[in-house]
């Protein structure tokens, strides 16, 4: 019998970058095992539209039953569960193709929003309890990250079997300038690697709060 099919994705280097810690800590967790499942890791472009169009394929693929995809998020000193995708793009720096959309749906006619479909106080909970530096985000921008958040969540939408959802990394110690936050990749992999574990094995999430004032 097949071992079910946990997909962990990544993205290439943006904006100048020749590292992105989501490529490496998807790449890492490649054939790792998850409890009875298979860690699938693979990397995503930058690039609006296309990086849907590789999700889809990896969806269409593995079937998954479990999805995280990861991104970069220079400035945060914790892994970053999200909470939301909104449907729309708008890059402040251009995609890997040069394209730069301003207020643009991600799917045109689609709902405003989608949320994670994973339980997201649960893991950052156990993370919490772990010493991983951890955080629930209520925002996952407007970038390729957002894009791809989004589009996973509306792919997935009448999917209840599959969860899905998105966790933003801070930088590796190599990237990063001037005191910007950081973590060892073994840090983010180990703290991925339990993220998803417990995802796996909390069906219902945890009703405690999260909630932030600003």
């Amino acid at each position: 019998m097949t071992a079910p099919c946990i997909l962990v994705t990544g993205f290439e280097p943006f904006g100048g970058e020749v590292e992105n810690p989501s490529a490496q800590v998807a790449l890492a967790l490649d054939g790792r095992r998850i409890g009875p499942a298979v860690a699938v890791g693979a990397v995503l472009p930058c690039v609006f539209g296309a990086a849907n169009d590789a999700m889809a394929a990896l969806l269409a693929a593995h079937r998954p039953r479990l999805v995280l995809a990861l991104g970069q998020a220079a400035g945060r000193s914790a892994l970053s569960l999200e909470r939301v995708a909104l449907n729309v793009d708008d890059a402040r720096i251009p995609d890997n193709a040069g394209a730069q959309p301003v207020d643009l749906p991600v799917v045109p006619g689609a709902a405003a929003a989608r949320f994670t479909t994973l339980p997201v106080k649960a893991m950052v909970a156990a993370l919490r309890d772990a010493g991983c530096p951890v955080e629930l985000s209520n925002s996952a921008g407007t970038f390729v990250c957002n894009h791809v958040f989004y589009g996973l969540q509306h792919a997935l939408r009448r999917r209840p079997s599959a969860r899905s959802g998105f966790m933003h990394l801070p930088l590796l110690p190599s990237q990063a300038r001037r005191g910007e936050p950081s973590l060892p990749l073994a840090t983010m992999v180990e703290g991925v690697a339990l993220a998803l574990d417990v995802a796996w094995n909390t069906p219902v999430d945890r009703a405690v709060t999260e909630g932030r004032l600003d």
